[in-house]
């Protein structure tokens, strides 16, 4: 393992291996012409000989065209061809109808379905000239979903949009990518759905997974497969007249840390403690239990075979808890019988503020790499949770940073007890938080009067005792280890109204989610009890 975080290292004893491994991929797919209205127009005067009846209907034939021929084809080669409600999931239809046969290359499947894109509105004046933009509001239309069996990645997804521009959306699976790869099945590999649940040798399996930055090869695979769908509309030649050709970059993406344990119930205690210790802490906001068939056995040996595709209700009991920092989203939940995963869920490239074009993908994936070992470390602070007499005793003390003297954190008040809690939420934000990040957390909570001024304030005091540092030339702020560890340790010895602030920070989750109050309600008041349980305690040490 390249590197190991907090927690793993903390639970090593227990584990029987872990292994990291980019998940879900979905690269963009745009045509640079079809982009701006001037090569709109110069590619209608390809493909039609002249602009003059160019219009919204002329454009639109296209889309007909594209539709005609994918029927077409489909009856032919008696392939499935199925409609699909807007917003309805398809990739279980998809899985059921994935070919048997491990030797098949080509299209399976199609789907499709109806949903928003931004198209191309001609505007034609009385004196023969023509106005070509974009639309202002999206316009809900067809998009077809090409299901393709690769020779190197498997199952692969192109979305494409049957109007121009023909934007494309493909999607890759990196489990899959592994799976094929040369090595691979020394391993003895147990995989459930798209999880590795059982291996011999997870330093190895993490050695095959990483080379996907290197060897992934996106531009060949995309390359290999959008033309033949893109040929629907546009046959080859017209393609290479009119100068077509797609351009790709990373739009979403996935990665995860899976730690297979050695046995299934161990497992299930260190998981479900993390959440009792961590839940309040962090305001982890949402948690999601599925109940599953049977408990997890105490010998991990399973004598059944896995199935190969898991689309109905799991086995075990699974638990999800999510942490959402606009479109980047942090989540730990059990996958089978014995394996924790961590995952980082990146909705929208552009918040990583880097490079999108497939070559930084090696870069894309060291980010996550970053975010997955901080997420992982900083929650391992907040369930180990510590501090010793003296730090507890210096905290209402003055404090300098440089020449500036800085009043103590008296951990008795109300607004400090918030702001820490606070402070310990926005730990998990990847990147760090800054002070108006800070302010946003604790309106609730003062009338919407508390100020990005008031915020960087209480930075500066947390700065002073070393709870908060401040990152190198930017203007964004982190817990420190010692913050974290000390923040949760003060918070479960002094907060008795721990439930009532956390209820407040999940006011809005509440209104949506009524019927999880009462499971939420026995989690709050088991965090609650122990807290107690552990103040009684420290007053006991302190009057001994």
């Amino acid at each position: 393992m390249k590197s190991k975080d907090n927690l793993t290292k903390h639970y090593q004893p227990l584990l029987e291996g872990e292994y990291n491994c980019i998940d879900r991929i979905v690269l963009n797919a745009y045509s640079p012409m079809l982009l701006v209205p001037g090569g709109v127009r110069n590619w209608y005067r390809t493909m039609e000989g002249s602009d003059k009846d160019m219009s919204d209907a002329s454009m639109m034939r296209y889309a007909g065209r594209f539709s005609r021929r994918v029927q077409s084809f489909c009856k032919k080669k008696d392939i499935p061809f199925v409609y699909f409600p807007t917003g309805e999931r398809k990739h279980i239809e998809a899985e059921i109808l994935k070919p048997q046969d491990r030797g098949f290359i080509g299209i399976f499947a199609v789907f499709v379905s109806r949903a928003p894109s931004l198209l191309w509105e001609v505007k034609r004046f009385d004196n023969g000239s023509i106005d070509i933009r974009r639309k202002k509001k999206t316009s809900l239309v067809n998009h077809f979903y090409f299901h393709i069996m690769d020779k190197e990645w498997g199952h692969i997804t192109i979305r494409m949009c049957a109007h121009p521009p023909f934007s494309c959306n493909i999607i890759l699976n990196g489990h899959d990518w592994v799976e094929r790869q040369e090595g691979y099945s020394k391993l003895q590999v147990t995989k459930e759905g798209n999880c590795f649940t059982s291996y011999n040798d997870g330093e190895k399996l993490s050695q095959i997974a990483d080379t996907l930055k290197f060897n992934g090869q996106f531009e060949q695979v995309c390359q290999r497969w959008v033309y033949s769908c893109l040929w629907f509309v546009m046959d080859k030649k017209q393609q290479q007249d009119t100068g077509f050709h797609y351009k790709f970059s990373i739009y979403q993406i996935e990665y995860s840390r899976n730690l297979l344990f050695k046995r299934g119930r161990q497992m299930d205690d260190v998981y479900q403690k993390i959440i009792d210790l961590t839940r309040g802490r962090l305001s982890i906001k949402r948690l999601k239990m599925i109940f599953g068939k049977k408990t997890r056995p105490y010998n991990h040996k399973s004598t059944a075979p896995a199935p190969e595709v898991r689309i109905e209700k799991p086995d075990y009991n699974l638990t999800i808890f999510k942490i959402h920092f606009g479109r980047l989203t942090v989540k730990l939940y059990d996958k089978g019988e014995r394996t924790l995963r961590a995952e980082v869920v990146v909705h929208n490239a552009k918040d990583l503020k880097c490079k999108r074009g497939i070559e930084s993908f090696s870069e894309i994936v060291e980010k996550l790499e970053t975010i997955m070992g901080s997420f992982l470390s900083n929650l391992d602070f907040a369930h180990l949770a510590l501090i010793d007499d003296q730090t507890f005793e210096d905290m209402a003390k003055p404090a300098a940073t440089g020449s500036n003297r800085l009043a103590g954190i008296d951990f008795m008040k109300r607004r400090t007890k918030i702001v820490a809690l606070a402070l310990l939420s926005l730990s998990m934000k990847p990147g760090g938080f800054t002070s108006k990040d800070l302010s946003q957390e604790l309106k609730p909570f003062f009338d919407n009067s508390f100020s990005s001024r008031k915020a960087s304030y209480d930075i500066k005091k947390f700065r002073g005792k070393g709870l908060v540092r401040k990152i190198n030339g930017s203007i964004r702020y982190e817990l420190t280890e010692k913050g974290i560890k000390n923040i949760a340790a003060i918070l479960c010895m002094l907060t008795n109204d721990l439930p009532m602030v956390c209820s407040v920070i999940n006011t809005n989750w509440q209104e949506h989610h009524k019927d999880k109050l009462l499971e939420m309600d026995k989690l709050m008041l088991s965090i609650h009890n122990e807290c107690q349980n552990f103040k009684n305690l420290m007053m006991t040490k302190t009057a001994a």
